[in-house]
């Protein structure tokens, strides 16, 4: 009888072997191939120190990496996270438990780097419960018919210049604007060198049938205040034009800039559609258009977190209420974070303690991922059986005290 071998342990990546290491990778995402431009980038963003390989007889048969992130929290704070991504293991060594040995060596390496958060965005989130990520923040997609809604602005969008302009070329002012925004929402990274260029990748396979990228800058008083890139997708029919714009990003330093860059997207020639994807739940456009249900809402899971140290990641945010409150916490997959946390903090500040004092809430880890930004109510958590409350009124107050006041939102992938 044929006997299935152990295999070797999770190795931290060489350089050398990088190659072999993201072609592994690419095969296990289905084979297709990448842009010298695509490639050239994700070398350049890839740490060998930071990222995990198992080998076969020689061959490389899994992968993981874990970036190196500063995540905006509720309260501002940008807090050291390791953004998870490149995981991906051979067909030919499923159900081996490689996926399950490259989780573990990952976390408590993460553990080390004193990082108390890893996030991710998941191909199939069902795979990462098990090492307790839970989704916590969602991406609005829409696919509005501009033929028909109209936009609503407030005033001063006319004050707004408008302006096409090379993305390259103007990627600096663009960053620059990114950065403004970062401080102000959940779930926003930080960008690290190199990462500015992900927004400018236009290769040929991404377009499909649609134009280059595009970008549009938005002024203010000489000063760039916004800039959306985008795609136009041309389309003829016996009727008349029916082209789509498919945007990329959209970023604006206040509401009127944001809200001109809106306009201009709706009002395009020649086309009678806007596609839009990821965007923040709560973000101010569906309130400036004057048919909802013609823009075609659609929701997915967005941002995973996973608290690799809860107490420096309950103590990192803010709580917009008042909160006193003892969490009894499971956790399986990293057994350092389970038992009894007193968490007390307010709007200032918080203190996250081990205690022997009464439970009065009891909860997974992964709920607490869940609830960490502010997007998923404990109280809803609660209503699916997922958080017990043991002391009568600490679930209220909890559950005011992680809401937020703007929904958390992954403004790009990794």
């Amino acid at each position: 009888m044929w006997e299935m071998r152990e295999l070797p342990e999770p190795k931290v990546l060489e350089p050398g072997e990088w190659d072999e290491w993201y072609g592994t990778l690419l095969r296990a995402f289905g084979g297709l191939g990448e842009s010298a431009e695509e490639r050239e980038l994700f070398r350049a963003l890839t740490s060998c120190e930071r990222s995990l390989g198992v080998w076969d007889d020689g061959r490389c048969v899994a992968t993981a990496g874990a970036y190196e992130f500063r995540l905006t929290v509720p309260g501002g704070a940008s807090v050291p996270a390791a953004g998870v991504s490149m995981v991906g293991v051979s067909a030919t060594h499923r159900r081996r438990g490689v996926l399950t040995s490259m989780m573990r060596r990952q976390l408590d390496d993460v553990r080390a780097w004193g990082e108390p958060l890893a996030i991710l965005t998941a191909s199939e989130p069902a795979i990462y419960g098990r090492f307790g990520y839970a989704t916590a923040a969602f991406g609005l997609h829409a696919e509005i018919d501009t033929s028909r809604v109209r936009l609503s602005v407030p005033a001063g969008t006319d004050d707004v210049r408008l302006r096409y302009v090379d993305p390259g070329a103007e990627l600096e002012a663009c960053e620059a604007v990114y950065a403004r925004t970062v401080s102000r929402r959940a779930g926003m990274l930080a960008r690290r060198p190199d990462w500015e260029r992900l927004g400018l990748l236009d290769p040929q396979s991404e377009r499909g049938d649609a134009s280059p990228l595009q970008c549009v800058l938005a002024e203010r008083d000489g000063e760039v205040t916004g800039y959306t890139r985008f795609r136009v997708r041309r389309e003829w029919r016996d009727s008349g034009h029916n082209g789509q714009v498919v945007l990329q990003d959209l970023t604006g330093a206040d509401p009127v800039s944001e809200a001109a860059l809106w306009r201009f997207l709706f009002g395009i020639d020649l086309t009678t559609s806007l596609k839009v994807r990821a965007r923040p739940m709560d973000e101010a456009w569906q309130h400036l258009v004057s048919d909802i249900r013609r823009c075609e809402l659609r929701v997915r899971d967005s941002l995973h977190v996973r608290l690799v140290d809860v107490g420096t990641a309950l103590e990192a945010r803010t709580y917009q209420a008042p909160v006193d409150v003892v969490l009894e916490v499971e956790d399986a997959f990293c057994p350092w974070n389970s038992g009894r946390w007193r968490l007390s903090g307010d709007g200032k500040g918080a203190v996250c303690v081990r205690t022997s004092d009464a439970a009065d809430l009891a909860l997974s880890v992964r709920e607490l991922g869940a609830a960490y930004l502010g997007g998923v109510g404990l109280a809803s958590l609660a209503g699916a059986g997922r958080v017990r409350e043991l002391r009568q009124g600490a679930l209220a107050e909890a559950a005011v005290g992680f809401g937020t006041a703007t929904a958390p939102w992954l403004p790009h992938g990794f």
